[in-house]
């Protein structure tokens, strides 16, 4: 009965890494697929394509570019710190979104008036145009409508629903107030609804520029942009003469925080200075990646022959729970999108070690009880009991380590901490239960051996 159950667990295993492996060599097992079906009988079914998802590499396996900058926080209210370098990172946000980049990584990192501003973009081509437009100063603006400003909402009304053909017009066009003659921008709330308010605040030349252009624009919307985005176009009720605005609208607090954010980082720029930059070319990138996978496969490879020569049928079942452990990691960082870097992909090898460390603990221990002449369900009960402090104690405590990595680290330290964390998890899953399931399915006189 013990062994029946054990083989229905392990043909859930097999099943479970095949569907792995099938989904992480997806491309190759559908080449195989198709040469099938053009070469199968007429009478059998041509079989289903399997889905495909590339993997998501990270600069440094496909090339793209690495921007370090160091903020000037020295004309920034101390309390003002961590909300300036947040409008700073929405606003180079914004910036990169325009390439096209996919998953563009833009963070800040450090204390006090130490800040940095890190930016990586993965397989970009101009990276000239990329520094450049990423070193601009945020831009805040105000316009005004056009005189025919009705007729062009109107137009373009019609041009979006299909009634007219055309170009979309923008109804709107600059003035020279920008965000140079703003003060401050702070969030309040209104006394009955609660509903947020973003106060605006103008020096004494914004004061009057402002004042010039409500009296024109009484009735009529006043749109603010930063980096040439609409931010909010609040209509006009009265001349404002006073240097002070309020933006209201249907936008949740989140959003009233944000653009608060924004137009401070419009209104306070942080000046930038970029510290280092580093281009990691498309060929460069793929012989990273190539010899990574080989560094990777002979790893693994010398560690089953390792386990072979030492401990003979059970390290051929260590091999094959690697295996498996390897087809699940992978398929996880494949299904959400996980982004893989050299340091990532040394996270895994390193994690490879630990599962190994694992099954030698539980080899050893075996070995033990076999020669205490136990019947092997208790001999496998005993081992995996005695072992599991050991193990849990050397995975805990990388755990702690590589969480400290991930909490305090930069991009390309935490692509290796994160790696290495989930390598872990899942080596710890397969030595204790898949090794355990492949041994399960044995009869004492096969590990005699041991």
């Amino acid at each position: 009965m013990a062994q029946r159950k054990s083989l229905a667990i392990l043909a859930l295993i097999l099943f479970l890494g095949g569907t792995a492996g099938l989904f992480v060599f997806s491309s190759e097992a559908n080449k195989g697929i198709g040469a099938f079906n053009e070469r199968r009988p007429g009478i059998l079914p041509a079989l289903p394509l399997l889905p495909e998802k590339e993997f998501s590499l990270g600069l440094d396996l496909q090339g793209g570019l690495h921007l370090v900058y160091e903020a000037d926080l020295s004309q920034i209210n101390p309390l003002e710190y961590n909300s300036a370098m947040e409008g700073l990172r929405d606003v180079i946000e914004r910036r990169v979104n325009l390439f096209g980049v996919s998953e563009p990584v833009v963070q800040t990192e450090g204390t006090g008036d130490r800040r940095r501003l890190i930016v990586e973009l993965a397989g970009i081509e101009s990276t000239a145009q990329a520094v450049q437009m990423i070193g601009q100063t945020p831009y805040l603006e105000f316009r005004e409508p056009k005189p025919e400003y009705q007729e062009i909402v109107e137009r373009n009304l019609r041009i979006f629903e299909g009634r007219e053909e055309g170009e979309i017009e923008d109804p709107f066009v600059p003035t020279q107030l920008s965000g140079r003659y703003l003060q401050k921008t702070t969030l309040e709330f209104g006394q009955i609804a609660s509903e947020p308010i973003i106060q605006l605040e103008f020096n004494q030349e914004g004061a009057q520029l402002f004042g010039e252009i409500t009296s024109r624009t009484i009735g009529l919307p006043l749109a603010i942009f930063l980096d040439g985005q609409l931010l909010s176009a609040p209509t006009v009720q009265q001349q404002i003469s006073g240097g002070s605005a309020q933006i209201t609208g249907s936008f949740t607090r989140e959003e009233a925080r944000q653009i608060v954010r924004d137009l401070n980082a419009g209104s306070l720029p942080v000046p930038i200075t970029i510290l280092s930059e580093e281009h990691v070319g498309a060929t460069l990138g793929n012989v990273s990646f190539e010899k990574s996978l080989k560094a990777g496969l002979g790893g693994l490879v010398l560690v089953g022959l390792f386990m072979l020569f030492f401990y003979k049928l059970p390290g051929l079942i260590a091999s094959l729970s690697l295996l498996f452990y390897l087809f699940v990691v992978l398929a996880i960082v494949k299904f959400l999108g996980l982004t893989l870097t050299l340091a990532g992909i040394a996270g895994l090898v390193l994690s490879i070690g630990m599962a190994v460390d694992a099954n030698i603990l539980i080899f050893s221990r075996l070995r033990e009880e076999v020669r205490q002449n136990n019947g092997l369900p208790r001999a496998l009960e005993d081992a995996f009991h005695r072992a599991w402090p050991s193990i849990r104690d050397g995975n805990v405590t990388t755990l702690l380590v590589a969480a400290v990595l991930f909490w305090i680290g930069s991009s390309f330290v935490q692509g290796f901490a994160l790696m290495l964390s989930l390598g872990i998890v899942l080596s710890m899953f397969s030595a204790l239960f898949v090794t355990r399931a492949f041994l399960g399915v044995f009869e004492r006189g096969k590990l005699s051996s041991l």
